[in-house]
């Protein structure tokens, strides 16, 4: 626990309707968290993503920029209840537990938070917010489709973000410096946004289509393999 969580805490249960709700929860989340806090890495870059999404959807880059809003909204609201149930001694979902137990690791990399809250946010949140989405605008999650076009359009931006990040957070929890050799550059290099998002996409389709008792075995398993993943990607660097 850190003493600011409460704070937190708060912020994280103020309702969203927008975009700029979004950017402004997560900038009091950014404003309270120390260096040494392994969330502020995350929320920092999930940050950074929401503000060139917003402009994107501002600028008109999309057909349909009003259903992208409203996958960020339903998107952001995941993170931000996994984030409660944690702070309030409740259980949130495996994957995002890895990276809550492990906030204060200063053996971590910044970039290694980073990462396996995108690992968490992405593969386990995303596909229930694309359906989330998909039953408020009264639409389907199909391929091929204007909506998949949009959501894909997205990725080269955040090709561009995760990148940079990887060079800007390439240092441990408190910011010192790395040992030249060790395997943390294999461990993020394996992990690829763009094929995260198509997987999360075909998940959607799949938990769109299944009868609910299957859809929550579904995102059991994708839990239980997301939380792997999340953990491999926070193995402490010597």
């Amino acid at each position: 626990m850190f003493p600011y969580d409460s704070a937190l805490g708060a912020a994280v249960q103020h309702p969203i309707h927008s975009i700029a709700d979004v950017v402004e929860i997560m900038q009091t989340i950014d404003a309270n968290c120390t260096d040494g806090d392994g969330l502020k890495w995350f929320n920092w870059l999930y940050l950074q993503v929401t503000q060139a999404v917003e402009t994107r959807v501002s600028g008109g880059a999309f057909d349909d920029p009003a259903w992208l809003a409203q996958l960020d909204v339903q998107f952001a609201q995941l993170y931000f209840r996994a984030l409660e149930s944690a702070l309030t001694g409740a259980s949130p979902p495996g994957c995002w537990q890895a990276l809550f137990e492990a906030r204060h690791n200063i053996r971590i990399a910044r970039i290694q938070f980073a990462l396996c809250g995108m690992n968490a946010h992405i593969n386990h949140d995303l596909p229930q917010a694309i359906v989330s989405t998909c039953k408020v605008t009264d639409t389907a999650p199909q391929h091929g489709n204007s909506l998949y076009n949009d959501y894909t359009a997205v990725n080269s931006t955040l090709d561009t973000l995760i990148e940079a990040a990887r060079q800007a957070l390439h240092v441990r929890l408190l910011g010192d410096a790395l040992p030249a050799i060790s395997n943390l550059e294999d461990l993020i290099a394996g992990w690829d946004i763009s094929a995260a998002r198509e997987c999360a996409w075909r998940n959607a389709e799949s938990l769109w289509n299944l009868p609910s008792l299957f859809a929550a075995g579904l995102m059991e398993s994708i839990d239980g393999l997301t939380t792997v993943i999340g953990k491999a990607l926070l193995a402490p660097v010597p």
